[in-house]
């Protein structure tokens, strides 16, 4: 009756330099880790409990590895995926990444560290795309300061 849900939203900080390949066709892909924490109060003390996620990114990776490092806080919005592979040693191995979708720069390592971000969707795909990998993403537009005029401010 009711259909399945694959969706996945991430705020957090890459954990380490991010690694650009390239498949045999040629289309780029970027994969980083991405650390986000739980928060929760044990007894009188805050306690910090990090998670780590595996992110693959097909859309424009090529500028979105040039755009990010170790420590630029981003968003991403996607789905999760699970890979499998027989290993070099004959054993069945897995991997569980978040395919992103959409990817939300909150502060680029630049030395932006306002709360305003980039914000990367991906084109529509057309019908004869067979991959992620045909995808492209473009920069949404954020407007500019001439767009807002003081006087239409609540406060």
């Amino acid at each position: 009756m009711f259909g399945d849900l694959n969706e996945v939203s991430l705020l957090g900080n890459i954990t380490k330099d991010p690694d650009l390949r390239y498949t045999p066709s040629g289309a780029g892909v970027v994969s980083f880790s991405l650390a986000t924490n739980r928060r929760y109060k044990k007894g009188e003390e805050w306690v910090d409990e990090p998670s780590f996620h595996n992110i693959v990114v097909w859309n424009n990776a090529e500028s979105l590895a040039q755009r990010i490092k170790k420590g630029t806080r981003i968003l991403i919005q996607g789905r999760i995926q699970t890979r499998s592979w027989d290993g070099q040693d004959g054993k069945k191995q897995y991997k569980t990444e978040v395919v992103a979708e959409k990817v939300i720069l909150i502060a680029r390592f630049e030395g932006d560290n306002s709360e305003g971000g980039s914000s990367y969707t991906p084109k529509a795909k057309s019908s004869s795309s067979k991959s992620d990998a045909d995808s492209e993403i473009l920069p949404e537009s954020t407007g500019g300061e001439d767009d807002i005029d003081p006087s239409d401010l609540p406060f």
